[in-house]
C-alpha cells in the first residue's frame, strides 16, 4: 500500500513538474508562433503575462491539496488550540485593514478640504512607519525559536501574506511595471527581460513547492546552511552556503535600500541619503529587535499597504480607459489600440527627425572619440571664445549663463571624456531607433525568424536571453535563504505546502496587475501626452524631469511639440508616477509611495536577518544548539545585522546598477550556489559531502566569473576586446551556466566519493 502511495505520489510530481514546463518554457520558445489573435489578446501574449500565471497557482494549489490529504497530523500537534490562534489573528487582521481603509478615507477628505501635500505625505508616513516600529518593539524577543522562526506558529494564510510582502520588494513594486513599459514582451537582443520576469517570479515557486519547501520544513532547521550542516555533515558545507547566503542576500538588500532612499527622498523632500538612512531606521526596528517574530508581522501589514497601493491606480486607469476595473481582466482592448499607435508612431515624420538627430549625435561622439585629447581641448576652447564672444554681457544673460554650465560639467580629463562620451553615445545609438528604441509591446522577441541571417540571429539570441533570464530567475526562487526561511516557520509540513501556495497567490496579485499597468501607462502617454505643445506638458512632467535619470522630455528636433522618441521615462518611475498620470487625488500618490516602501522595507527585513543569522548563528556558532549559548547567538545575530545594513546603506548610497539588474544577479546567484546541491541532497541519497561542495563552489565560481568578466571596467583593466558572451547571453544570466555546472560537479564528484551515513528524515519519501 505505501509502495503504491509512493508510486502516486512521483507521478504526481512528474505530471505537475511536466505541465509547468510545457506552459513557461514551451510556451515561450513557440511565443511568435501563438501571435493570432482571440478576444482583443495575442494568445502568445497573454499566455505569458496570465495564462502561464494561473496555472502555476493551480499547479502548487493541487499539489498541496493531494499531499496534505494523505500526510498523517503530525504528533503533538494540537488542532484546537492552533484553530482558536488563528480565529484570534482573523479578527486582529479584519480590524486592522478596515482602520487602514477608513485612515486613507480621512486623509482624502481631509486634502479635499484644504490640508496641505505637506501635512499628507507626513501623516502617512509617520502613521506606517509608526506602526511598524510598534510591532517590532511588540515582538521583541531574545528567544532562539522566536527570534529565527517566529516559534514556528505562523499561519499558513498570514505567512503566505507574510512571503508575499518580502518577495514583492522594490523590483517588483517600483520596476517591474516600469521595464514591462519599456521592455514589453521580451525587450530586445541587449536587454532582455519584459515578462521573463513575471513568468520567473511565479513560476519558481512550483519548483520551491514541488522539490524544496516541505522538505527542510520537515527537518525543523533554523536556517538554509542549517540544511548542507545536518544533511551533509562536516564543516565547510555549512561554511560556504552561509558565504553563498550573505553574497547573494547582500546583493539583493543593495537594491532594496537603493528604493528605501529613492521613495522616502519622494515622499518627504529630504536628499537621497537621508532617505536612506531614514528608511533604514524602519528596517532595523523590526529585524534588530523582533528577529523573524517581528518581520513575519510587520510583513504581514506591509503587504496590505503594498497590494492597495498597486491595485487602487491600476484599477482606476482600467476604469478610466475602458470602463473596468479589474485591469487584468479589461487591459487587453488597449493592446490592439497601442500597436496601431506604434505604426502611425514609426511612419511620423517628425519622430523620423528627432531619431535622425539622435543619430547624428551619436555619430558626432564616434567622431570625438577618435582623438579624445584633441577633442576635449578643441570643445574647451570653442565654449571659451563663446564666452568671450558675448563680452561685457551680464553675469545673468541665459546664454552667457549655459555657456558656463556647459564649461563646468566638461569632462576634466582625457579618462573621464572618453568615459562619458562612450556612455552618450551608447545612449543616443540607443535612441535613434524608432519608438526610442523601444520594442513593439505585444511582439516576443527581436529580430525575424524568417527575415535575413542577421535578423534570425538576432532573434534566436533574443529568444535564448528571455529562456535563460527566466529560468535563472525561476531557480533562483528556489534557492534564495530569506525566502526558504520563511516556510521554517510554520508549525506543520502541511501549512508549509499550503503556505507556498497562499504565497503564490497573493503575489500573483500583484504580478498579474504588472502587465496591465504598464500597457495602460503606456496608452495614456500614447494618446494624452505625445503630441502635445512643451509648454503645455502636465505639471507631474517637470516635476519628475528635475531627476535626469527618472524622466527628460527635450524639444530635440525643435517643433516645440514633444514626440514619443523625445521622451525617456526610467523604469523606476512608471509606478510611481501613475496617480499623478491618471489624475487621482495626492493621497494616492502618497500610498504608492508607501507602498515602495514597505515593499522595499519587508525585503530588506527578511534579507538582513538572513545575512545576520548567517554570520553569527552559521559561521560564528556554526549552528550550537546549546541552550545556554542561545541569547548569545541572537545578541551575536543582531550586531551582525546591524553592522551589514551600514554598509549596505553605503553602498546603496553610491547609486549602483539599476534596482532590476541587481535583484536579477542575486537570483543568478542563489540558484547557482544552493540549488543543484540542495535539490541532489533531497532527492538523491547518493549525493555525498564532497559532491555538495564541488557543486556549490563550481556553481558560484562560473557565476562570478560570467559575471566579472563581462563589466566594462573589467574588460578595459585586463584588455579584453569583444563582449566576452558566450552564446550571446547577457551576464544578468549567469546563473544558467553556473547552476549546470554546480550540478554536474555535484554529480560527478557524488559518484566518485563515499557517502557519509545520514538519517532518512533528510531524505524526500521514495
Amino acid at each position: 500500500m505505501t509502495q503504491r502511495a509512493d508510486s502516486n505520489h512521483w507521478r504526481l510530481h512528474a505530471g505537475l513538474l511536466t505541465l509547468w514546463f510545457v506552459v513557461s518554457f514551451g510556451v515561450v520558445f513557440f511565443a511568435r508562433d501563438l501571435q493570432f489573435g482571440v478576444a482583443d489578446w495575442p494568445v502568445g501574449f497573454w499566455f505569458a503575462a496570465q495564462g502561464s500565471v494561473l496555472i502555476f497557482i493551480g499547479i502548487v494549489a493541487v499539489y498541496a491539496w493531494r499531499a496534505n490529504r494523505r500526510e498523517d497530523p503530525e504528533p503533538g500537534f494540537d488542532q484546537l488550540s492552533y484553530a482558536a490562534h488563528r480565529r484570534s489573528l482573523h479578527r486582529r487582521f479584519a480590524w486592522y485593514v478596515v482602520s487602514l481603509l477608513v485612515f486613507l478615507l480621512v486623509l482624502a477628505f481631509a486634502e479635499h478640504f484644504g490640508m496641505s501635500k505637506v501635512w499628507v505625505a507626513g501623516i502617512f508616513l509617520s502613521a506606517t512607519l509608526i506602526l511598524y516600529a510598534v510591532i517590532g518593539v511588540y515582538g521583541r524577543t531574545a528567544d532562539a525559536s522566536e527570534y529565527y522562526v517566529a516559534g514556528r506558529r505562523i499561519p499558513a494564510v498570514y505567512n503566505g501574506m507574510a512571503t508575499a510582502a518580502v518577495w514583492m520588494s522594490a523590483a517588483s513594486f517600483i520596476s517591474l511595471a516600469g521595464g514591462l513599459y519599456l521592455q514589453g514582451f521580451s525587450g530586445n537582443g541587449g536587454q532582455p527581460g519584459g515578462l521573463a520576469y513575471v513568468l520567473g517570479w511565479t513560476g519558481g515557486f512550483c519548483l520551491v513547492a514541488l522539490l524544496v519547501a516541505p522538505y527542510l520544513r520537515s527537518m525543523k532547521l533554523y536556517t538554509v546552511p542549517d540544511y548542507f550542516a545536518v544533511r551533509f555533515g562536516g564543516r565547510w558545507p555549512r561554511m560556504i552556503a552561509a558565504l553563498a547566503a550573505i553574497l547573494c542576500s547582500f546583493t539583493y538588500v543593495v537594491a532594496q535600500i537603493y528604493g528605501v532612499g529613492l521613495i522616502t527622498s519622494r515622499l518627504t523632500g529630504v536628499h537621497f541619503e537621508i532617505g536612506i538612512l531614514l528608511g533604514l531606521g524602519g528596517v532595523l526596528v523590526c529585524s534588530f529587535l523582533g528577529g523573524m517574530r517581528a518581520v513575519t508581522w510587520t510583513q504581514v501589514t506591509q503587504y496590505v499597504v503594498i497590494i492597495l497601493a498597486f491595485l487602487i491606480p491600476v484599477s482606476w486607469l482600467a476604469y478610466k480607459q475602458v470602463g473596468n476595473p479589474l485591469a487584468p481582466l479589461a487591459y487587453g482592448q488597449q493592446l490592439q489600440k497601442i500597436a496601431e499607435m506604434e505604426r502611425r508612431l514609426m511612419e511620423s515624420p517628425a519622430e523620423k527627425q528627432v531619431v535622425e538627430e539622435y543619430a547624428r549625435r551619436a555619430r558626432s561622439y564616434e567622431e570625438k572619440l577618435k582623438d579624445v585629447d584633441r577633442s576635449l581641448q578643441a570643445e574647451r576652447q570653442e565654449l571659451r571664445r563663446q564666452l568671450r564672444a558675448l563680452g561685457d554681457m551680464k553675469m545673468e544673460d541665459e546664454r552667457a549663463i549655459a555657456l558656463r554650465r556647459a564649461l563646468s560639467v566638461l569632462p576634466k580629463d582625457v579618462n573621464a571624456a572618453r568615459e562619458s562620451w562612450t556612455r552618450a553615445m551608447a545612449e543616443d545609438w540607443a535612441r535613434a531607433r524608432p519608438l526610442g528604441g523601444m520594442p513593439a509591446h505585444t511582439m516576443p522577441f527581436a529580430g525575424d525568424p524568417v527575415g535575413s541571417v542577421e535578423q534570425q540571429e538576432i532573434f534566436d539570441t533574443s529568444r535564448l536571453n528571455f529562456l535563460a533570464l527566466m529560468f535563472c530567475l525561476m531557480v533562483g526562487t528556489a534557492g534564495l535563504p530569506h525566502l526558504l526561511t520563511r516556510y521554517y516557520t510554520t508549525p506543520t509540513v502541511a501549512e508549509a505546502r499550503s503556505s507556498v501556495a497562499w504565497s503564490l497567490f497573493f503575489i500573483a496579485l500583484l504580478y498579474l496587475s504588472a502587465p496591465a499597468l504598464a500597457v495602460l501607462v503606456k496608452y495614456e502617454v500614447m494618446a494624452h501626452l505625445v503630441g502635445q505643445p512643451f509648454d503645455s506638458l502636465p505639471a507631474w512632467v517637470a516635476q519628475w524631469a528635475r531627476d535626469p535619470s527618472l524622466l527628460t522630455a527635450s524639444d530635440v528636433n525643435g517643433d516645440g511639440i514633444l514626440q514619443f522618441a523625445e521622451l525617456n521615462m526610467g523604469a523606476d518611475l512608471v509606478m510611481l508616477a501613475t496617480p499623478e498620470i491618471g489624475g487621482l487625488p495626492y493621497v494616492v500618490s502618497v500610498l504608492v509611495a508607501a507602498g515602495g516602501l514597505a515593499a522595499a522595507l519587508s525585503t530588506a527585513d527578511g534579507l538582513l536577518l538572513t545575512i545576520g543569522n548567517a554570520m553569527a548563528h552559521d559561521m560564528y556558532f556554526e549552528g550550537d544548539d546549546d541552550k545556554a549559548q542561545a541569547m548569545r547567538r541572537v545578541m551575536w545575530s543582531k550586531f551582525a545585522l546591524l553592522v551589514v545594513a551600514l554598509i549596505a546603506a553605503y553602498a546603496a548610497a553610491q547609486r549602483p546598477a539599476g534596482i532590476l539588474y541587481l535583484v536579477s544577479a542575486s537570483f543568478s546567484l542563489a540558484g547557482a550556489a544552493f540549488v543543484p546541491a540542495m535539490v541532489l541532497g533531497i532527492f538523491w541519497k547518493r549525493t555525498t559531502r564532497a559532491g555538495a561542495v564541488s557543486g556549490m563552489l563550481t556553481g558560484l565560481g562560473v557565476t562570478i566569473y560570467y559575471m566579472a568578466i563581462n563589466l566594462p571596467v573589467v574588460r578595459n583593466g585586463l584588455g579584453l576586446t569583444g563582449d566576452g558572451l558566450w552564446w550571446g547571453i547577457q551576464p544578468v544570466s549567469a546563473g544558467v551556466f553556473g547552476v549546470s555546472a554546480g550540478l554536474l560537479a555535484t554529480l560527478l564528484v557524488s559518484t566518485v566519493t563515499r557517502p557519509e551515513p545520514v538519517s532518512d528524515r533528510q531524505f524526500a519519501r521514495t
